[in-house]
């Protein structure tokens, strides 16, 4: 019996198959690499997450930390044991560790500030020109304050009021009273930002005081003051902390200024925390400290000021004063 003869498969129809196992290969190729890049990018994605969780716990327990050394420096304010380890409202640093972090502390009443409100018109233009402004901006800045903090709406030879805040395309006016806040010279016509930055550790709008108490002002402060010169300041620094070592009475700097006689009752502190994983924090708070058993403490300021590099000028509220 004669087989069957199969037919021969025919050459087009082996090239189709061909080319189907190939579509089919890249295919597979093309979702393995769609598989993987999303794989990739769910693992980005949940390692970002951890990073941000990490990071969000570091800082909160940082600020807890620097929030804790402002509570205790309020402790040790209250303490008022005239012992020798008492801590001091001159700025002077403080070192502690609180649940193995390291936290640093100064605090410094604000009788050792320059009042943007009260103070004299040479010792502001001194703490403008000390910063580093020039002879004639320094000049233009001043009229500026002035005009700003006066009840009237009379422009100094060199100052602004509203016509001047309009020219320059600004939503607001002079205030025509006192600053609230010290934040609130940021706001003053012809104020750069970097020259905020310098003075705002030495203003204050709570001491009430033409002058400033010498026996506590910083280096930068006592500069300003009319007719001192670096080798005058430095001088009586280092006579101010020999006697401060010996315990005897503190020298006052000849000044003509009046400036307040003792403390008051509003201080300023600031702490200071790292990590160990680097994550630092300020907290700088104004605080009025009353000999009232209720109420003891209230804060007229909570910032969090910008981190100081080694390298910096001291450190700057970056926020809005918030009351608490």
């Amino acid at each position: 019996m004669p087989r069957e003869r199969v037919p021969a498969q025919l050459p087009a129809e082996a090239h189709v198959r061909r080319a189907q196992r190939g579509v089919a290969l890249v295919l597979v190729m093309w979702v393995g690499i769609l598989l993987t890049v999303i794989a990739s990018a769910f693992i980005v994605e949940r390692r970002t997450e951890a990073m941000v969780i990490s990071n969000s716990v570091s800082m909160a327990r940082a600020e807890a930390m620097a929030d804790a050394g402002v509570q205790r420096a309020i402790f040790e304010l209250y303490r008022n044991d005239n012992s020798p380890d008492a801590w001091k409202r001159d700025g002077t640093r403080y070192a502690m560790e609180l649940d193995g972090v390291p936290v640093s502390v100064e605090i410094r009443d604000e009788s050792a500030k320059i009042d943007i409100n009260t103070a004299t018109e040479p010792l502001l233009r001194g703490l403008l020109v000390s910063s580093g402004l020039p002879d004639d901006e320094a000049t233009r800045v001043l009229d500026a304050i002035l005009d700003w903090r006066d009840p009237d709406d009379l422009k100094r030879p060199n100052g602004a009021e509203e016509p001047e805040y309009k020219a320059a395309g600004l939503s607001y006016k002079p205030a025509n009273g006192p600053f609230q806040a010290i934040e609130e010279l940021q706001l003053v016509l012809g104020m750069r930002p970097e020259i905020y930055r310098r003075i705002a550790p030495f203003i204050t709008v709570y001491s009430r005081a033409p002058g400033v108490n010498t026996q506590l002002a910083s280096r930068e402060v006592l500069l300003s003051l009319p007719g001192a010169t670096t080798e005058a300041v430095d001088e009586y620094l280092a006579r101010r902390e020999a006697a401060r070592a010996a315990g005897q009475p503190l020298p006052v700097f000849p000044t003509q200024l009046p400036g307040p006689a003792g403390f008051t009752m509003v201080a300023s502190i600031r702490a200071q925390t790292q990590l160990e994983d680097g994550t630092a924090f300020v907290r700088e708070a104004v605080a009025i400290l009353r000999p009232a058993p209720r109420r003891p403490v209230t804060f007229l300021a909570w910032r969090q000021l910008a981190v100081p590099l080694a390298s910096d000028a001291p450190a700057t509220a970056t926020n809005e004063t918030t009351p608490r």
